[in-house]
């Protein structure tokens, strides 16, 4: 861990970004949808990867990737902060969508803990189901873990991780946290937080071995630098490139195209967007 970024390979993906965390299609985007697309694609950014909420978000997401076939993929799970009391019927109306629609992975899953700690038993049965989802599937499993990596880690190692790939997903942990996540094999997904003036995080990017990383938005969520405090959007992924490239030695282009292979590795998508 802590080599430094290399490239192999890199020229025909220069200046293409891939998002692999986005929530494009929600209703912040309803006025503009189109248009901040677009903005994303002139950016370069030519692959959004919609991570899902609940039962109520499959709908939009689906048209979206629907409207948008080769750019914008869906991914079918349920998020830990919509896990309550129904969840086992919430897990029930999504598992019908396994069997239905093309997806790419399972999520966004995982532990939150930050909103509300009252149903931590139910999120750790609902993100125990979906590992079981994603290692039926051969798909990667995509984790949301905030205030969480205890829990997360203890699922895992009890669950086992043999037939599992992934990511986690928006990764705010220390060094110790990215050793136990990467010894998984999963990748490690950056987003606007590293560009944060105090977000302690550039250590830890530095630390993510070339092969594991990933860029994100989380859109609308956590937009980065200089766009701070305003809605997000897949086009400021170019930025968060830019920071990862700062911080080793690189450019944001060269950090566009080495998380651009990982993401089309990962997720099983050819250059074609397939």
């Amino acid at each position: 861990m802590g080599q430094p970024l290399f490239i192999v390979c890199l020229y025909p993906l220069r200046k293409m970004y891939t998002d692999s965390h986005t929530h494009i299609y929600l209703d912040a985007f309803s006025e503009d949808r189109d248009k901040m697309v677009n903005r994303a694609l002139k950016a370069g950014v030519t692959r959004m990867f919609l991570p899902n909420i609940d039962s109520n978000s499959t709908g939009a997401m689906l048209n979206l990737a629907e409207d948008y076939p080769g750019t914008c993929f869906p991914m079918m799970g349920l998020h830990p902060t919509s896990v309550k009391k129904n969840f086992r019927e919430e897990l029930e109306r999504i598992e019908e969508q396994l069997g239905q629609q093309e997806i790419i992975a399972i999520g966004e899953t995982g532990i939150d803990l930050y909103w509300d700690k009252t149903h931590l038993g139910e999120q750790v049965t609902a993100f125990k189901t979906q590992i079981g989802w994603a290692r039926e599937r051969g798909l990667p499993l995509v984790i949301h873990a905030r205030d969480s990596f205890r829990e997360i880690f203890q699922v895992m190692d009890e669950t086992g991780v043999d037939g599992l790939t992934g990511v986690f997903h928006s990764f705010t942990g220390g060094v110790p946290e990215l050793e136990k996540a990467l010894s998984y094999g999963f990748m490690i997904g950056v987003n606007g937080i590293v560009t944060f003036k105090n977000s302690g995080q550039g250590e830890v990017v530095r630390s993510i071995p070339a092969d594991r990383l990933l860029l994100e938005t989380d859109a609308p969520f956590l937009a980065p630098v200089p766009f701070r405090g305003r809605r997000n959007e897949s086009s400021y992924l170019v930025h968060i490139a830019e920071k990862v490239g700062e911080i080793h030695n690189l450019t944001g282009e060269d950090i566009g195209a080495i998380t651009t292979r990982n993401a089309l590795e990962l997720f099983q998508i050819d250059l074609n967007g397939s």
